[in-house]
């Protein structure tokens, strides 16, 4: 199991109990925590953290500062058949390894993704986020060009990476579809949804927290538009974005207030569509200002001694 890992100092202690608290059997799994060049004392922490539990074996992935490098760097040095992913803000449950590992009994599966709830949240964009299963893994396995699955609760044949190569190593966002349609569509591999296999992840709790991931899944449809030669942009007009916004003052909000009144409705249903153009207008502003950079388009190998990295 893989974790890659940049300041993730105050998140290791959650982490690491919910390794601890795996029910899968801990002498058939080792965990990998790939430090990304962290200025905290991330590296110091994963070094002294070995345990009788479980095996733990603390990486480093200093020469790129990427999560799909480190996620890489932690693929080489493992020995299973089956890699699963998860990232250090994420709170995997006890019996995630077990529901995640148990569908790889057909042989028909290289790729197999678990679902991705909600953190309890106190703010109202937390709440927003959670009424819109903003992190479910629903949204991309249904995805209009190809599904996938997102690399906080992934695994992934190591026959597969042998196929296609692993992570683009200088890809900053979408590496996780990246990997999923090269697999998908040069392989005969399927993916399958275990749905009990959770893992829960925090939302944004404030307006930059939140723009900025917005602008990232902006950046990420810009990068596989690119790398996939699919049209992938969403953007509304202004035209369709004052509409919106016109509806919401003299429809929504009046029937939303009404309802919460009388209880049959919260605050948050009253900021909902605000809320979502917030994200929409941050969506927009990533695609618009990315610029996927010709080294993100190598593919690297799973030997390092390979003689040239994969290129698309």
């Amino acid at each position: 199991m893989i974790v890659p890992i940049y300041n993730g100092e105050a998140d290791l202690p959650d982490l690491l109990n919910c390794l601890r608290s795996q029910t899968y059997p801990c002498d058939r799994v080792e965990y990998l925590l790939v430090d990304n060049g962290s200025h905290d004392r991330t590296l110091e922490l994963l070094q002294s953290a070995h345990s009788a539990d479980f095996t733990l074996r603390p990486l480093s992935e200093n020469h790129i500062q990427s999560s799909y490098a480190a996620r890489n760097t932690g693929i080489r040095a493992a020995t299973g058949e089956i890699l699963a992913f998860t990232d250090a803000d994420c709170r995997p449950e006890p019996n995630w390894l077990i529901d995640l590992m148990q569908p790889f009994a057909s042989a028909t599966f290289g790729l197999v993704a678990g679902e991705i709830k909600a953190l309890p949240g106190q703010t109202l964009l937390e709440q927003h986020a959670d009424r819109q299963e903003t992190l479910s893994q629903k949204h991309t396995l249904a995805h209009r060009f190809c599904p996938y699955g997102q690399t906080a609760n992934l695994a992934v044949r190591r026959s597969a990476f042998e196929q296609v190569g692993l992570f683009r190593p200088y890809l900053t966002t979408g590496g996780d579809a990246d990997l999923c349609w090269r697999v998908l569509r040069e392989t005969d591999w399927q993916l399958h949804f275990a749905e009990t296999a959770i893992v829960r992840h925090r939302h944004r709790a404030t307006l930059n927290e939140l723009r900025s991931q917005w602008r990232r899944y902006g950046k990420s449809n810009r990068y596989l538009h690119e790398l996939h030669g699919v049209d992938l942009m969403h953007e509304l007009s202004l035209p369709e974005y004052r509409y919106r916004l016109i509806r919401w003052l003299v429809k929504e909000l009046p029937i939303a207030t009404a309802k919460t009144l009388i209880r049959q409705a919260a605050l948050v249903d009253m900021v909902s569509t605000p809320i979502g153009l917030i994200c929409a207008k941050a969506r927009a502003t990533g695609q618009q200002q990315a610029k996927l950079p010709d080294s993100a388009k190598q593919i690297d190998r799973l030997t390092q001694d390979s003689s040239k990295p994969l290129t698309l």
